[in-house]
């Protein structure tokens, strides 16, 4: 009797993790995919791919429309980024959410205010962000503040990144905002963090030069978030 020997043909199939997405898209993500259109042509490891595809499966993430994305600079740690729209949405969609209220905190005349939305006065010194969100089960908002000093992404050199140079106010606002809802809605938010949390521990490049891709985290027109893979 003849054993066939499986062993090669096995090594040769490529791992392929396969799930019907929250917008009803079946996703195929195989290391080639997540490499060549996800993750910008870096080289990511099997244990990257594993843990980013798994957490899009749990999330239903679609990250061919831009829902999730996998960044990789050089031997860092690659980065799981979630679009602000793709937790807005889950959150928004639930059925017991029940609104939300946010703003910034500030300085006026040595005493400190938390101002709606995020138009800081002339005469205002800008502290952090803040948040309510209000669940129909539940007799008290989640609240969520945040220090602007703790929270602000910034370059190697030391200088805050063009968005938060340019609108801190928005940008810490929007910080306040998902970690609010992520409390408020941990079951269906859990694993999503915002890049802040995470991102200052490591030094990242503006620009991968082997891609000429804009580092998310810098150009703001994207709106990510993201978890570091070794925080899952």
């Amino acid at each position: 009797m003849t054993v066939k020997n499986n062993d090669n043909e096995n090594k040769n199939k490529e791992a392929l993790v396969e799930y019907v997405a929250e917008d009803g898209t079946n996703v195929k993500l195989t290391p080639a995919a997540v490499k060549d259109y996800i993750a910008g042509n870096s080289k990511i490891t099997n244990q990257e791919f594993v843990l980013f595809a798994s957490l899009c499966k749990a999330r239903k993430l679609n990250p061919f429309t831009k829902e999730a994305y996998l960044i990789k600079y050089g031997e860092n740690p690659a980065q799981m980024v979630v679009s602000k729209d793709a937790i807005l949405k889950r959150a928004v969609l639930h059925p017991k959410y029940d609104g939300k209220e946010s703003g910034i905190i500030v300085s006026i005349n040595n005493e400190i205010k938390e101002i709606e939305g995020c138009f800081l006065p002339p005469n205002a010194t800008l502290l952090g962000g803040w948040c309510k969100v209000y669940r129909k089960d539940r007799s008290h908002p989640e609240y969520m503040s945040v220090s602007l000093d703790e929270v602000m992404q910034k370059k190697s050199n030391g200088e805050a990144n063009l968005s938060w140079a340019t609108k801190p106010a928005t940008m810490v606002e929007k910080v306040a905002k998902v970690r609010a809802l992520r409390e408020a809605f941990v079951d269906e938010l859990a694993g999503m963090y915002d890049a802040d949390e995470l991102k200052n521990e490591t030094t990242y490049q503006p620009i991968n030069e082997s891609t000429n891709q804009i580092d998310p985290f810098e150009d703001d027109s994207n709106d990510v978030i993201d978890v570091d893979i070794n925080e899952i």
